[in-house]
């Protein structure tokens, strides 16, 4: 009998940032999304320009903001202006020697993206939509929450519209569904928008590491539903994943100008030593790939794009090492949407699919527990009235409508990070609702003007 054909992997880079450009200062506001790109966006720019394999996603709302008006320069004063100034500060009063030494390293990254981003014209959009082949909703609403079905094809189409007026690429019906929420009646909606893809955690229904993980599974209403690897993503998305390995850089310790001098053992941080390891852990995942997917499969490895630079400062430098170890070690890097166009999917289990998250517990406790009930409650009455004075509806508070039903405010509550922000971000877009609409988020004006999709 001829062996299995050797499997593949997917990686799937989810890319998403709230919608902050506009709203908020330090601590919480804009400069979430001034981080990102000069962290994350831009070092990844090289890795994606190498590896036209890797699956990447660019949420509607983070390109909204990237495209709004006077962004570079903003973003430019953020880089030359803050974090020169808040560097040069920290320098001043370092503790020692080598504290000082490795905060003049960091200023030096903000002066290389202030350089590249210069280089780029002052436009990171359209570079990284160049790579963007999947889209997803249009303000990252937690799909199985939201009240109608009328709401979730304007989430839906507002976002494919969005998309496909912004990406040189033709769409292929790829779908991330935010948070990885997946629940069955969605499916005939999205297959009627055109998504052919979207990916979900199954992890509850077949086990951790069952090979079932490996193989897209067809749903009897709708579009291939792709499960994502949880043994795998863990080996970097969890509390041991490789980003707390001691000589990687701490980014939960800051200096008063909340810059990160220091390793997650407590150290001065050391950047030969953390790439030298981020290259060892390259190399390790992927021979954890190899042997995942020896007797064939496709394994699908998603993440926050965020992650890779942002939260783990040697992230991307691990990408790139990976794409290299996959050549390196024979597996096979495969785009997503060429992997499900020539696989063979099995069928949706007998007794049915549940509701299912990439989040807490796997399910939606997250963004509708009792913690945040009055925001997930408000939003749905929000959307129920919407849809009960459809033909009432200025464009303008459709954007709202969409703003409102944002995850990010009830994520931002639910998980302690900033939950007056969350709260005040909620309230406002609430607000400005009831009143008619307000500002909005101004770059939704072209593709939120989908109103009679919310007439019942």
């Amino acid at each position: 009998m001829a062996a299995s054909r050797p499997g593949r992997l997917a990686v799937v880079l989810h890319t998403h940032m709230p919608y902050v450009e506009g709203y908020g200062t330090w601590p919480f506001g804009e400069e979430w999304l001034w981080e990102a790109m000069a962290t994350s966006y831009l070092p990844l720019l090289d890795v994606l320009d190498r590896a036209p394999e890797l699956t990447f996603s660019v949420t509607p709302v983070l390109a909204d903001q990237l495209a709004a008006p006077g962004i570079a320069e903003r973003f430019l004063a953020f880089l030359r202006d803050v974090r020169t100034e808040t560097h040069r500060r920290d320098v001043a009063a370092a503790a020692s020697p080598d504290v000082a030494a490795a905060l003049s390293r960091s200023a030096r990254d903000y002066a290389w993206a202030a350089a590249r981003f210069e280089a780029l014209g002052g436009d990171l959009l359209t570079p990284l939509m160049a790579h963007a082949a999947w889209t997803s909703s249009a303000t990252h609403a937690v799909l199985p929450l939201l009240a109608t079905d009328a709401g979730v094809r304007l989430q839906v189409r507002t976002g494919v519209a969005s998309h496909r007026a912004r990406s040189p690429r033709p769409w292929r019906g790829g779908f991330w569904s935010p948070e990885c929420a997946y629940g069955p009646w969605l499916d005939p909606i999205l297959e009627d928008e055109g998504v052919h893809a979207t990916c979900v955690d199954l992890t509850d229904v077949y086990g951790m590491g069952a090979a079932e993980h490996l193989r897209p599974v067809r749903s009897a209403d709708g579009p291939l539903l792709v499960p994502i690897d949880r043994q795998t993503i863990e080996l970097v998305w969890s509390a041991g994943g490789y980003p707390a390995a001691g000589a990687y850089r701490d980014s939960h310790r800051k200096t008063e100008y909340e810059h990160k001098p220091w390793r997650n053992d407590g150290g001065v941080y050391e950047a030969d030593a953390a790439a030298a390891l981020a290259r060892a852990h390259a190399r390790e995942f992927v021979e954890h790939v190899g042997r995942r997917v020896a007797d064939g499969g496709l394994c699908v490895f998603a993440i926050d794009t965020e992650l890779l630079g942002h939260w783990w400062y040697e992230g991307p430098r691990w990408l790139a090492a990976v794409v290299e170890e996959c050549r390196a070690q024979g597996v096979e890097l495969v785009h997503l949407d060429d992997a499900i166009a020539s696989c063979e999917p099995v069928a949706a289990p007998a007794e049915g699919l549940p509701v299912t998250t990439w989040g807490r517990n796997r399910d939606l406790s997250t963004w509708s527990s009792p913690v945040v009930a009055d925001l997930a409650a408000s939003a749905r009455d929000a959307e129920l009235r919407a849809v009960a004075h459809a033909a009432e509806l200025s464009p303008a508070a459709v954007r709202e409508l969409l703003a409102l039903q944002s995850s990010d405010w009830a994520f931002v509550v639910s998980e302690r990070f900033a939950e007056p922000y969350g709260r005040e971000r909620a309230a406002h877009h609430r607000t400005a609702l009831d009143a008619g609409g307000g500002a909005g988020p101004r770059s939704l004006a072209p593709h939120a003007t989908a109103a009679p999709l919310l007439a019942p």
